[in-house]
Formats: structure tokens, sequence, C-alpha cells
């Protein structure tokens, strides 16, 4: 079963799919917004397309772990995507994934347009390894 890791911003959003034994994210083409409608097809395209069993989505909260206006918003579209894909949907604390995104580019040398690019792809990489590390966590312990 594939997983599909999503980094929801105001202007793309970032996807990422697990490969079929849910070890490692690869990065998708990135979904420029349009509007919640064009978005969540596209979305529920690639869930499709790709035979996605499950969903990720990275939650943006404060430092002091409180939730703000952008992971409200966050929220609401994970009732979207719960709603419309019939799949179980999860959401994993994201600060500093785009943080992270960026100095792992910096540290490839990428250009500044190659980093605008690929930043909310490498970001959901990066949320739905986190989320496929804690799984693999998981089911280690309950051995």
């Amino acid at each position: 079963m594939r997983i599909i890791g999503i980094d929801y911003g105001e202007k793309r959003i970032g996807i990422a799919i697990s490969d079929p034994l849910g070890i490692t994210a690869q990065g998708l083409p990135t979904i420029e917004r349009t509007n919640i409608q064009e978005d969540m097809q596209k979305i529920l395209n690639i869930i499709r397309e790709k035979e996605v069993g499950e969903i990720v989505v990275g939650l943006p909260k404060h430092m002091n772990n409180s939730l703000g206006e952008k992971a409200q918003e966050v929220l609401a579209f994970v009732d979207l995507l719960k709603k419309h894909s019939n799949l179980p949907v999860s959401v994993i604390d994201e600060r500093l994934s785009t943080v992270r995104a960026q100095r792992a580019m910096l540290e490839g040398n990428l250009s500044r347009k190659k980093r605008k690019d690929r930043v909310d792809m490498i970001a959901a990489q990066l949320i739905l390894q986190d989320y496929l590390d804690r799984i693999k966590i998981k089911n280690k312990e309950h051995l």
C-alpha cells in the first residue's frame, strides 16, 4: 500500500509518495494552487493513479505547539480529504520542514530558481519520510 505525503501551502501543494513497501518517500510534481475544487481533484487523481491507501498531511504548528490560522486551514483541508477520498488521513507535525528542505537544497548547491521550484516537493518528502520512519519504529516496538 502506498502512502502520500502532502505539504499544503498557500501557493503550492507539495506531494510525495512512498514506495510500495512503505520504506522511502519520493517527490511528485508540485500542484500549483488554483481553487480548492481543482486542487482536490488533482490530489484525488494522484490517489487513484498511484493506488494510494493512506494520506499524511503536514500540520504547521507554532514553536510553542499551539495551532494558528494556517494550521486551522490545513485541518479544514484534511476534513475535505477525508470526505472525498474515503481514506485514512493523518497529520504530522511539520514544524521546520520547509527550513529543512531549504537547508538540504543549499547543501546540494541548487540554484535559487531550482530551490523555489522544489521546496514544496522536498518538504512533502520530509513529512512523509518522518511518518514512514515513525511507523517503522512503532512496528519494531510491537514485535
